[in-house]
């Protein structure tokens, strides 16, 4: 009933800002609720330093998008192949005064300290976490932040490092799960075969793999009212002619729901 959509691939403030009102748009035509993300700082531009282009995201593209009201979150992709953690905090700062939430993609492939970091600073949540420590779990546990799993990211690109699932498990730390659907790592647009590979890749429990697609999926977009069947909520559901939850968890394609409702209207599979 939801989805939530990033830019990230236009690395110019005209791309950029184009990106996300086509997000607009589909939230305005596509019959489902579209959450947009300006994903600020993904990769680096040729010909141009990572200083530069974090000056020109922080003067001229999110005062945009920001003025527009394009994007509810501004993201960012912490890694010693993208931005450093000075980048992604002085981005977060400015998307702050100007009203933004902030979320991160961190320690994917490499600890930098951007999930401590991150957390701290108020951050909704953090994408990957492959070589996620003790200390950054303890941050997250105390600021409240979300941990978003990308078996799909894991999957393709062969990784051998999972997360730290159990340890998050053990922290209280909701754990969302995600598609991350991108050209680049992660070509899987289907939620449940999302699902179906927390389950089987990171150890997920199938109550833990569902509430990471509904609840702890809608708590890492700072939502509260999706995601949960409950009096005050808007009414988003399925309805799956399927033997119990943990289907979801064992059963890799093949299955679609039945019924799909929108603030309590029914709408189109």
């Amino acid at each position: 009933t939801t989805v939530e959509i990033k830019s990230g691939y236009g690395l110019t403030p005209e791309h950029e800002l184009k990106q996300l009102r086509a997000i607009r748009r589909l939230g305005e035509i596509g019959g489902i609720r579209v959450i947009p993300t300006f994903l600020a700082l993904h990769a680096l531009p040729a010909g141009t330093t990572p200083e530069h282009y974090v000056r020109q995201v922080i003067a001229d593209t999110l005062p945009a998008v920001a003025a527009e009201r394009l994007a509810e979150c501004v993201d960012v992709f912490c890694e010693h192949i993208a931005f450093s953690v000075k980048d992604m905090l002085a981005v977060f700062e400015r998307a702050r005064e100007l009203g933004l939430a902030c979320r991160a993609h961190t320690d994917q492939l490499r600890n930098l300290g951007g999930t401590r970091a991150a957390a701290v600073f108020g951050a909704r949540s953090c994408d990957h976490l492959e070589y996620t420590a003790a200390a950054d779990i303890e941050a997250m546990a105390t600021a409240g932040t979300v941990a978003v799993l990308l078996p799909g990211a894991y999957y393709c690109l062969r990784e051998t490092r999972a997360p730290p699932v159990t340890a998050l498990r053990a922290a209280g730390i909701p754990m969302a799960i995600a598609t991350d659907l991108n050209p680049g790592t992660s070509p899987v647009a289907s939620p449940l075969a999302i699902l179906h590979l927390a389950s089987t890749l990171f150890g997920l429990h199938a109550d833990e793999a569902l509430a990471g697609l509904t609840r702890h999926g809608a708590a890492a977009l700072g939502r509260n009212d999706i995601g949960t069947l409950r009096p005050g909520a808007h009414a988003d559901f399925t309805l799956w002619d399927v033997p119990g939850p943990e289907f979801f968890s064992y059963q890799l394609g093949g299955i679609q729901p039945s019924a799909r409702y929108i603030e309590g209207v029914p709408h189109d599979i």
